[in-house]
């Protein structure tokens, strides 16, 4: 905002609700008074046209009647209006006004009035043209060189250029390939037109090539000739600004030179004659209006430019010499000479505030007093800042700060029903032929303070959909409680990677800090899978052991009995809806545990609700040492699988939307040649343009509707890579026996994202994440721990790093290295096992090596666990008896 405003000298409001554009301000003495002061016309889209010769007593003063010379309606939209030699015979200045269909030249003239009444003014109509085409803008000049009168070249909205050699009709040419109509301006020196066309390019045209063109049929009629039949004309010179154009003008220091500045949407472009840059500027607001004019300093040009910050910026060439507030954003300028004050600058808003005004300051009258000098008292001092203390502390115990309170302002619960809902609430599903049921969770809001706009999100894990999962709450009183019901249930065929949900409020506290509440609920299993017959045979298999007895299936899961087969306590079969089969076995003779299927992903929901029904189990019991571990091999191989799979359907993803937008290119410029080829007015053939504009329209739905398939696939994917992932982290958390603390470490690491996209997916994240722990509470030296990552993720060229990198992790966590955010973790961890760490390798030999003796450790155990396992191992291998 600038320091100083615009000294208002004189200011109006132009009727009611009437529009105003850059065209409807015009400064001149159109009465042709001979005492070089100007008028003001304007112009508006109502159609009224109004001449002002302001006389204000004081400064500041509004408008007062006698400063309206005349108002007339001229009931069509006024789109500009100027004053130049437009009458022949003479070369007194006329007024021009030009409507979207016909143009007007009218002579301003006074009457000295008698007594009072003071003087009158009328216009009298010179001559008219009616337009057969809709009118966008105008300029003139004296084209071709002409001495003692002006001409008027009118630019249609489809591109014409129509030239009025006063009271006659010259000639009409369209502009080459014009789309929209731009600025227009006429340069006496060069004799040429200047616009900025809809590619955003400054193109010029001389007056004679626009004259000396001829027409495509000399035998057309006359009124044929003024639609505007003829050839294309050849441009002058262009110049591309990348930008849309707002205004253009000329300005000329003399016979020998002048600029051509073109306001751009955020850029100030000066150029020369022939269209070479003389210089530019980049403006920091985006700008209404402008008006260059000669400077005072030689070589050197000032521009007026009007901004959407009501704010008047002067600026010579490139630099910015003043800034002054406006009242209004104004959209036309204007530099004039009233009641003997030259330099007034008008400017003119959409909505009709007219001001006239300068720029400078007024001097300030204002004298600080003089400050009484005393001598400081510590003592009342030190009083006084113990006294802001205590305020100070007092406030913040108010609670305004945010602190931790014994008692929230909101209570979130979360009650899960036990049974399916009567009426299955699922819709839209695509699992085939099984029945879907749904399930009722209902979640409980108790405020303790008047809270509004609670806003509720609930949250699951897809496959799995919510009926609603948005609510807002109004709390007008304390101690109030409000419940809402919502049902969940499966609508795909694949498993969803957890069956825990979260319900989240977020509330604004009355002292205006904002909260935000959460309460995670568990989804019971019976609503993903349903009981089955077990299976003898399975692709992939685990085994959990605990150091308790096993414990009758039936007993951990009552609602999956199979009623055919009730004696077999220590086997349960499970199925997916969707199709999936898991088997669950306890042995007879050891603590051990199996679970089996066909899917890898598919163990991870039934062997995470195994350890946590066994752990609710013995607690019930008050068994408090009860504890899982896992001695098997880690199943990197099949995870690795499912992480191919995954990153290849992303990269089919990638080559899927590039061939895509090939497609849609060439589809426009298939287009692009056909519509060429229809607004051509001599007809062509098209070429079979037509059948390849049909096959690449097939081409594009049928890419669209890969794209669209690959993006479910990749949906699904995610899905089993995450509870692959959770797999992963549990067995190594059994098999290390990691801490919380660490496992969420290893959470953090391997599932970062709750979505998967091209811009930023799972494989470049976890990959940084990996190497990062690698390289710190991981790291074998302090060599290691100097980071060298990538500053910004990209999507790699495979998954072979990654897949090293996280044989390499659990080779590190297998020789005693321990997971740690502490500040500790950076130094180099004391390994238990003997034989030392292997170090992070920089080069593919060294990650070759590596991996080598990743697969030797993990087979060692592997042999190591089948001599010491003894008969238990192969007493699992089949469904016990």
């Amino acid at each position: 905002m600038s320091l100083f405003k615009a000294r208002d000298w004189w200011s109006t409001v132009l009727g009611e609700k009437e529009e105003f554009d850059q065209g409807c301000l015009c400064l001149a003495d159109v009465d042709n008074s001979g005492n070089g002061q100007d008028k003001i016309i304007v112009g508006s889209f109502m159609g009224y046209l109004r001449i002002f010769n302001p006389h204000p007593v004081k400064m500041g003063d509004g408008a007062q009647p006698e400063d309206l010379l005349l108002e007339v309606h001229l009931r069509e939209p006024i789109l500009q209006v100027e004053v130049g030699k437009f009458v022949s015979g003479t070369e007194m200045l006329h007024l021009a006004v030009l409507h979207t269909r016909k143009l007007c030249v009218y002579a301003v003239s006074g009457t000295l009035g008698n007594v009072e009444h003071g003087n009158q003014y009328q216009i009298t109509l010179m001559y008219e043209h009616h337009l057969q085409r809709t009118a966008c803008n105008m300029t003139y000049g004296p084209f071709g060189g002409v001495k003692g009168r002006d001409l008027i070249c009118i630019q249609s909205v489809d591109g014409m250029l129509m030239v009025f050699e006063q009271e006659s009709f010259a000639f009409g040419r369209f502009l080459p390939g014009s789309l929209l109509p731009g600025p227009l301006v006429y340069s006496p020196r060069t004799d040429s037109f200047i616009t900025v066309s809809s590619c955003r390019q400054v193109e010029s045209y001389k007056y004679q090539v626009l004259a000396f063109a001829t027409d495509a049929d000399k035998r057309q009629e006359t009124d044929q000739q003024k639609l505007g039949s003829g050839k294309r004309l050849i441009v002058d010179w262009t110049l591309n600004i990348g930008e849309q154009a707002l205004d253009i003008c000329v300005v000329s220091f003399g016979p020998s030179a002048s600029s051509l500045f073109v306001l751009g949407e955020r850029n100030l472009f000066c150029l020369k004659d022939n269209g070479q840059i003389r210089f530019m500027k980049k403006l920091d607001c985006s700008p209404s209006c402008f008006l260059p004019y000669c400077s005072v300093s030689e070589g050197t040009i000032n521009t007026l430019i009007g901004n959407h910050n009501s704010m008047l910026q002067i600026y010579q060439d490139v630099t910015l010499k003043w800034a002054t507030q406006l009242p209004h954003v104004p959209v036309a300028v204007r530099v004039g000479s009233l009641h003997d004050l030259k330099g007034l600058v008008v400017t003119l808003s959409d909505e009709g505030h007219l001001q006239c005004s300068y720029l400078g300051t007024d001097p300030s009258l204002f004298q600080a007093p003089v400050i009484e000098s005393r001598e400081l008292n510590y003592d009342e001092l030190d009083v006084e800042l113990k006294e802001l203390q205590k305020i100070i502390k007092d406030f913040k115990c108010q609670g305004v700060w945010p602190t931790t309170e014994k008692e929230d302002d909101l209570e979130v619960s979360v009650t899960v029903s036990p049974n399916f809902d009567s009426v299955s609430q699922a819709t839209d599903v695509e699992l085939g032929t099984d029945l879907v049921p749904s399930i009722t969770v209902k979640v409980t809001l108790q405020n303790r303070v008047v809270l509004h706009k609670a806003k509720l999100s609930v949250y699951v894990q897809p496959p799995l959909v919510l009926t609603c999962d948005q609510f807002t709450f109004e709390f007008m009183e304390p101690q109030m409680s409000s419940t809402v019901a919502l049902s969940v249930y499966l609508r795909r065929s694949y498993t969803p990677s957890e069956l825990e949900g979260n319900a989240i409020v977020s509330y604004t506290r009355p002292t205006g800090i904002p909260r935000v509440i959460q309460c995670k609920f568990r989804l019971p299993l019976k609503l993903v899978c349903l009981p089955d017959q077990p299976s003898k045979t399975a692709s992939h298999k685990l085994t959990i052991d605990t150091n308790k007895s096993t414990v009758n299936l039936l007993s951990l899961f009552p609602g999956f009995a199979n009623q055919s087969e009730d004696d077999q306590v220590n086997v349960l079969g499970f199925r997916f809806l969707g199709g999936s089969r898991v088997t669950l076995l306890a042995s007879k003779t050891s603590q051990r545990y199996r679970i089996q299927s066909e899917q890898f992903e598919d163990l991870w929901l039934i062997t995470s609700e195994l350890i946590l029904r066994l752990q609710e189990h013995f607690e019930k019991q008050g068994t408090k040492d009860f504890a899982c571990s896992f001695s098997g091999s880690l199943p990197l191989q099949e995870y690795f699988e499912l992480i191919d799979h995954h990153f290849e359907l992303r990269i089919n993803g990638e080559k899927l939307e590039e061939l895509l937008s090939e497609r849609a290119v060439q589809f426009r410029a298939i287009q692009r040649r056909l519509l060429t080829r229809f607004k051509d007015k001599t007809p062509a053939p098209l070429q079979h343009l037509d059948t390849l504009l049909d096959g690449t329209y097939k081409q594009v739905i049928a890419l669209a509707d890969t794209v669209e398939e690959n993006q479910d696939n990749l949906l699904q994917s995610f899905a089993r890579l995450k509870s692959a992932t959770h797999l992963v982290i549990l067995l190594i958390g059994l098999w290390q026996k990691l801490s919380a603390e660490q496992i969420a470490i290893l959470e953090a690491a391997f599932l970062p994202l709750q979505e998967d996209t091209q811009e930023l997916g799972w494989e470049e994240t976890v990959d940084a994440a990996v190497a990062h722990l690698l390289k710190t509470c991981l790291s074998k030296s302090s060599k290691e721990q100097a980071l060298n990552l990538s500053s910004q993720l990209s999507i790699p060229k495979d998954t072979s790093r990654l897949k090293k990198r996280i044989t390499l992790l659990c080779d590190r966590l297998a020789k005693g290295g321990r997971l740690c955010l502490s500040t500790d973790a950076a130094a180099p961890q004391t390994m238990v096992m003997p034989g030392g760490c292997t170090p992070i390798p920089e080069s593919d030999q060294e990650e070759k090596s590596v991996e080598q003796d990743s697969t030797e450790l993990f087979t060692n155990h592997r042999l190591l666990l089948e001599k010491t396992a003894g008969p238990e191992v192969s007493a699992l291998q089949g469904v016990s008896e």
